[in-house]
């Protein structure tokens, strides 16, 4: 018989994130636990991570529906990460601590080169908005540390003076020894849109993250095929559960790129759906975080390296918070490494029986 519990956690930020949708000071996750009755010492972590104003089922009953968890019968509960499609996060924690658990509940998820400390998964630098200065110290730092791809969030600063910052990279790092990626998080207007894109586009970026609001398909599929620089995806597939949904966005957006963040999308097998619709068509992807603890980014990172990707991925938000749980996660020059030698500390985290 499984047994399931669930705990509320806040992860405080060692310095307030600034994004285009706010500052924020602290983020709110879930965590599962589940095992079995007659090995009770044996159990698997989940985290449910639920993102306050952008998570398709950020609704007032999600902790009802975490709670109903553990009245399921194991039967049900096995199947439970394909039919809980309207709970994208709750789905990915199940799926998460299920899978820890018939791996003998050590958080190793999957046996890669990645959990023996053999291999690490490269990185881009996160610089978050912030004033000017603090954000070229952000940058400075980043390059230092040996990043070769670093991505900027715009939209929030006067778009002249997030310009005037890029050129400055510019001027030091050409596109052969940096690559610039920068997220708009839906900042644009569709209006301005393309003519900010033409201003970026003669500074190398790499390219951008969501330009404009999701929802706005026509005006998303007309900067795609108008675009100087490739357009990512990123919100835009989030709240899209039905296969012939995605593959009508997809078909009709025709996006340079998709943006995968498991705990927004349904978690692994539902980001694989995305990833096998995309290379039918040609589009290419990577993986980001979306601000989980390292349960969830461990999680994560043992499964992208599972896909063989040779791009930069989006996982290097483990040191963000001051009540992370300790864990095996480190990043030396600029890759994202599991240390086998290092072990994890959960002890802050009190499920009640």
């Amino acid at each position: 018989m499984y047994n399931i519990r669930w705990i509320k956690y806040d992860l405080n930020f060692k310095k307030p994130a600034g994004t285009s949708r706010g500052v924020l000071n602290f983020k709110s996750t879930y965590f599962l636990k589940i095992w079995r009755t007659e090995f009770p010492e044996i159990f698997g972590l989940g985290e449910c991570n639920l993102f306050h104003g952008l998570s398709y089922d950020d609704h007032p009953d999600y902790e009802l529906v975490l709670e109903n968890l553990r009245h399921f019968p194991d039967n049900y509960i096995q199947n439970l990460a394909h039919r809980l499609k309207e709970w994208p996060s709750i789905r990915f924690g199940l799926e998460m601590a299920l899978l820890d658990l018939n791996n003998g509940g050590n958080q190793l998820l999957f046996d890669t080169d990645f959990t023996s400390g053999k291999k690490g998964i490269p990185i881009n630098g996160l610089i978050w908005m912030d004033g000017v200065e603090q954000m070229k110290n952000q940058i400075r730092e980043k390059i230092e540390e040996g990043f070769k791809c670093i991505k900027l969030k715009i939209g929030a600063l006067d778009f002249e003076n997030e310009l005037e910052l890029l050129k400055n990279i510019r001027k030091e790092f050409s596109g052969q020894v940096l690559e610039l990626r920068v997220d708009a998080n839906g900042a644009f207007s569709p209006e301005e849109a393309l003519g900010k894109l033409d201003l970026l586009s003669k500074l190398d970026v790499h390219s951008i993250e969501q330009p404009i609001k999701q929802g706005q398909i026509e005006s998303m599929a007309r900067l795609c095929k108008n675009t100087p620089i490739p357009i990512a995806l990123d919100e835009e597939l989030i709240g899209l559960l039905e296969y012939e949904k995605k593959i009508e966005i997809l078909e009709f957006i025709e996006p340079q790129y998709l943006i995968l963040k498991p705990s927004l999308l349904g978690g692994f097998l539902a980001s694989e759906e995305w990833i096998n619709m995309a290379k039918a068509r040609k589009i290419k992807w990577w993986v980001t975080s979306a601000l989980e603890s390292n349960i969830g980014l461990n999680a994560i990172a043992q499964w992208t390296q599972t896909l063989n990707t040779k791009m930069y991925q989006g996982l290097g938000t483990g040191k963000l918070f001051t009540n992370n749980p300790e864990s095996p996660l480190q990043i030396e020059k600029a890759q994202l490494w599991h240390s086998p030698r290092i072990k994890w500390m959960l002890s802050q985290l009190k499920f009640e029986l």
